[in-house]
């Protein structure tokens, strides 16, 4: 189970090696468009790893790093928007962040907030990349929004 946000959401966000460069995006996607996007009663991941699979977490940053690569998730400074993750986000909404890793970013927000949870979307809001934990498995979704 994730941690609570609370106020703290910006420090949870640098602990994770992300820099927020805008709070509150609010020109941004609804963020009840992306939560169904990602947790929609047809939602299909595009990937999935057991809980139990030998690197189970490194396999996941590498999947949801490839597959926010193909999408063109970030821009070209690195820059995307996310729902800062663990419970209360949502009422958040979308932080405009700078990734100043570039690597794991999965396995960066477990070890801050207790899970790989998050949402994130393209600057321009049409391209999502998610991390969702279903049952005994890591999902990563991605969804284009017209």
């Amino acid at each position: 189970m994730s941690k609570e946000i609370g106020q703290g959401w910006e420090a949870v966000l640098q602990r994770c090696g992300l820099q927020v460069v805008q709070d509150h995006a609010r020109e941004a996607l609804p963020i009840n468009y992306a939560l169904y996007a990602v947790n929609g009663v047809h939602v299909e991941p595009v990937a999935s790893i057991p809980f139990s699979s030998p690197g189970a977490m490194g396999e996941l940053s590498r999947l949801w790093h490839s597959q926010s690569s193909r999408l063109s998730l970030c821009d070209e400074d690195a820059e995307f928007l996310i729902m800062p993750p663990g419970a209360g986000g949502s009422k958040v909404g979308w932080a405009k962040v700078k990734d100043q890793v570039r690597i794991d970013l999965p396995s960066r927000i477990a070890n801050v907030t207790g899970s790989p949870e998050f949402i994130a979307i393209s600057l321009d809001g049409r391209r999502l990349c998610a991390v969702t934990v279903e049952d005994d498995e890591y999902w990563v979704v991605v969804h284009e929004f017209s």
